[in-house]
């Protein structure tokens, strides 16, 4: 934390829990289940549910209240650490995504059911972290804006909008607007800036920031995104891991006016 302190730049953590896509091997090797002997584990989620070849167990009320309180002890440890925000990832098939999709959630009680019911534990988890940080520390929490999946019970872009009204009132500051995550995605479905729609439909009809993602890959499409106030940050992960410099490049093909430490001159040369 000190060392990027030291640079002048800002750092965030990501908190989130599997749930029932635990206890799988490495993708290289097919993401199939992993045994007990092999160091796997029994998974639970909100219902007894099937992903990837994983049956998990539901999770009992004892056990929900157990996972708040880590999530609280784990927002703790951030603040303690020196973090300068925290994300929860309540998307991509995860735990939060797993109970608040009827798709997967099928429990009877006050955690199942209706859309108040699925979206409690998030709501829940995100009251308690509001009030174990700092005031001002932002709070983010990144969605699967949609499930990707055509059947009715399937998450859609109107329960996205109507948990980050939700959202916004326990305090979050900020919604990171994915999809998916519990079956691939068509790909007639993805193209460049394939998922900037569900970023643009949460700012405009909950006016909280958001930020952007799926398949943003140079400084032009990034910078159009922010300047047709589409969202309010662009997320870009898959380029930074292709091109550790992508900032300074990017920084250089919108031919901006920046300060290159000595270190990376040749970078951005």
């Amino acid at each position: 934390m000190d060392f990027v302190h030291e640079q002048d730049s800002k750092i965030g953590i990501q908190l989130w829990h599997a749930g029932g896509k635990g206890s799988l091997k490495h993708p290289n090797e097919g993401m199939k289940p992993l045994s007990l002997e092999e160091g796997g584990w029994i998974v639970k989620t909100c219902s007894a549910t099937e992903l990837n070849g994983v049956l998990s167990q539901e999770l009992t009320i004892a056990e929900i209240d157990e996972l708040k309180v880590k999530f609280v002890d784990a927002a703790h440890r951030a603040v303690e650490a020196g973090f300068d925000t925290i994300e929860i990832h309540a998307g991509h098939g995860y735990l939060f995504h797993q109970f608040y999709s009827a798709v997967i959630n099928k429990r009877k009680d006050e955690y199942g059911g209706t859309f108040e019911n699925r979206i409690r534990l998030l709501v829940e988890t995100i009251r308690e972290i509001r009030k174990a940080i700092p005031e001002g520390m932002p709070l983010l929490v990144r969605i699967s804006a949609v499930d990707y999946i055509d059947t009715a019970d399937a998450w859609t872009l109107e329960d996205s909008v109507a948990l980050s009204k939700i959202l916004k009132e326990n305090g979050v500051d900020f919604i990171t607007a994915s999809g998916g995550g519990f079956t691939n995605v068509s790909r007639d479905k993805v193209f460049p800036g394939y998922q900037v729609p569900f970023a643009t439909a949460i700012r405009e009809q909950v006016g909280i920031a958001t930020g952007a993602v799926g398949m943003i890959t140079d400084a032009e499409q990034a910078n159009e995104i922010i300047a047709d106030g589409k969202a309010d940050l662009v997320v870009i992960a898959r380029e930074h891991l292709r091109d550790p410099y992508f900032a300074i490049h990017s920084a250089k093909e919108l031919e901006m006016d920046i300060e290159v430490p000595w270190q990376y001159k040749r970078a951005f040369n």
